[in-house]
């Protein structure tokens, strides 16, 4: 009998730490970052294209939260959301004035977890 208390007070402390550890740390069991960030630019349109692959089971919970854009070092953009589309990979156009030899940075968050940038060089 005390053998079975013994074990039993093992395997309760066992799960209550399992437990803590869950929920101290939920974004490593619900979140994935961005996976990959490509852009565009039509120097005609004055038009970036940033197409991001991010995988979400619950895109009105877990969602890319923000795009930040930069041009030469500089914010020019940012852009906050509260979803996204169903769709794991999808494209969002920005009008930013840029001419050849600009570098523009779309840093790309999740709102759970991470984040992730490209970089494009204006007319190469």
């Amino acid at each position: 009998m005390k053998k079975a208390v013994g074990i039993s007070k093992i395997i309760f402390g066992a799960v209550l730490v399992l437990s803590m550890f869950i929920c101290v740390q939920p974004q490593m069991a619900l979140a994935d970052p961005p996976q990959d960030v490509k852009l565009a630019y039509d120097l005609n349109s004055q038009t970036l294209t940033v197409t991001i692959t991010h995988k979400s089971s619950f895109p009105g919970f877990h969602y890319i939260k923000s795009v930040e854009i930069k041009k030469n070092g500089i914010v020019v953009s940012t852009n906050t959301y509260d979803k996204q589309s169903d769709s794991a990979t999808f494209s969002n156009t920005y009008k930013i004035a840029a001419d050849k030899g600009d570098s523009l940075e779309a840093t790309v968050s999740c709102s759970l977890s991470g984040n992730k940038s490209a970089t494009l060089d204006v007319g190469k």
